[in-house]
């Protein structure tokens, strides 16, 4: 089954012919919300909204653990992330469309591992490609299948929250390789690894990071809105033919 983690202007998917509604409990905690079950084609689906359905948990508290935990419990074997993020590099403008190849951690006290405690052996996974081949190619696939224009590949900078950056963070994260920044890929991916679950992203560009094109003397959030409303029907679309192809 694949699961859909939606972000920031995705709280749902219109093409979800939901079928039941669960609410989760696992060892980790409860997920940011219930977790809603149904077809898009002939896909089975189960969607979940990173920050609740009222976009009301912040980057930092999202219970990460119990989200990977959750899906997994019900049976989800492939994840999609879609994520809102900053554009740094200049050719990622607003309304960008990126599947990312690899992450940089600059977060800090999140829960980062299934594995530990005094009963837990030390665990360690190989994190070399952060991301799935296979399920970063069927998203490449499915985009290039309806036309829409997608970015292959980009290193995603996942930063703390929920304040954004600073321009002088930002060239820091340029200097490091970075080319998106956002908040919440991480510890999700690292868990989904943990969890055995093949796990890619759609990153969604809402705005230039600060001190870039449009954001070079602030970051306007009246206009985010309107690009996210945009870019997140594309995503949609995206992940509609995704649903037609094999698993």
């Amino acid at each position: 089954m694949l699961a859909i983690i939606g972000g920031s202007g995705l709280t749902q998917l219109s093409s979800l012919e939901v079928n039941r509604r669960e609410i989760v409990r696992t060892p980790y905690g409860e997920p940011s919300g219930a977790l809603l079950f149904g077809r898009i084609g002939a896909q089975d689906v189960v969607f979940l909204a990173r920050h609740g359905f009222g976009h009301t948990i912040p980057p930092h508290d999202v219970n990460y653990c119990a989200n990977i935990a959750g899906l997994r419990q019900v049976g989800a074997t492939r994840v999609v992330s879609v994520a809102s993020v900053g554009g740094i590099r200049n050719d990622l403008g607003p309304g960008t469309l990126l599947v990312p190849h690899q992450i940089i951690d600059y977060t800090w006290g999140r829960k980062m591992t299934f594995h530990e405690g005094a009963d837990s052996p030390v665990t360690h996974i190989d994190f070399t490609d952060p991301y799935d081949a296979g399920l970063r190619g069927a998203l490449l696939d499915a985009a290039a299948a309806i036309g829409e224009p997608i970015v292959d590949g980009g290193v995603y900078a996942a930063t703390q929250g929920p304040r954004l950056e600073t321009a002088a963070e930002i060239n820091r994260l340029e200097r490091d390789g970075a080319d998106v920044v956002g908040m919440t890929g991480m510890p999700e991916a690292a868990l989904a690894r943990e969890a055995g679950l093949a796990y890619a992203a759609i990153a969604v560009v809402a705005n230039f990071a600060a001190g870039r094109g449009e954001s070079a003397h602030g970051i306007e959030f009246a206009t985010i809105e309107a690009t996210l409303h945009a870019a997140m029907a594309r995503v949609r679309g995206v992940l509609s033919r995704l649903c037609q192809a094999p698993a």
